[in-house]
């Protein structure tokens, strides 16, 4: 077979080229739903309306010659684009957080530095939403309330904080916080909380 007719991307397929795919189609205003990665039946609906607009097999798969047709008619998508972040998060130093797909980016002049999994605060101790700014930092901070250590901990809104938890490390999603942002990669926040500033935003969303 051809390589320009061989499938690359299907339903079932995941991944950044499907975020790329899936970024392109909304460009074109064709896909709506989130990029997600994940080639679904919104991803394949959205091919055959790009491959029938284009005159090409419609067959809701990506070959290379779809792809090709699709890069020319769009733009290289941005971070902002292949990660849904807010558009808060699109100016200055931003510790961008994501409920959907439960994650913390750190944005500068929007584009992701690193990102790493985050977990929130359990059902009756939400994590806010909403656009703050980090006003305390504690390197070695203990909860007066909890008495549980908080390491490198931003405060962004009352008592609520980005930090290093050792809990999320150990049982993951099986537990929550009280309602702060808990990061389990302790090399990733240790390295976030030297770039961050008292000043810096915070914005937690659902994307």
């Amino acid at each position: 077979m051809h390589t320009a007719y061989t499938v690359l991307y299907q339903q079932g397929s995941s991944g950044l080229g499907v975020r790329k795919i899936q970024a392109r189609l909304k460009e074109r205003r064709i896909y709506s739903g989130r990029v997600s990665g994940y080639y679904g039946s919104k991803t394949t609906g959205a091919v055959k309306i790009f491959q029938r607009n284009q005159h090409l097999a419609i067959t809701g798969k990506v070959n290379q010659r779809t792809l090709d047709r699709l890069r020319s008619l769009t733009s290289t998508p941005t971070d902002a684009a292949l990660y849904n972040l807010d558009r808060r998060c699109l100016t200055g130093r931003v510790l961008c957080v994501d409920k959907t797909d439960r994650r913390m980016r750190y944005v500068r002049g929007g584009n992701i530095v690193r990102a790493m999994d985050a977990r929130f605060g359990c059902s009756d101790t939400p994590t806010r939403e909403g656009a703050f700014k980090v006003y305390r930092k504690s390197r070695n901070h203990v909860s007066s309330i909890y008495h549980t250590p908080m390491p490198y901990a931003m405060f962004f809104n009352g008592g609520q904080a980005v930090h290093y938890s050792s809990d999320f490390a150990a049982r993951g999603y099986a537990g929550c916080s009280h309602g702060c942002v808990n990061v389990r990669n302790k090399s990733s926040i240790a390295w976030v909380f030297d770039q961050i500033r008292i000043g810096d935003r915070v914005v937690v969303y659902r994307s």
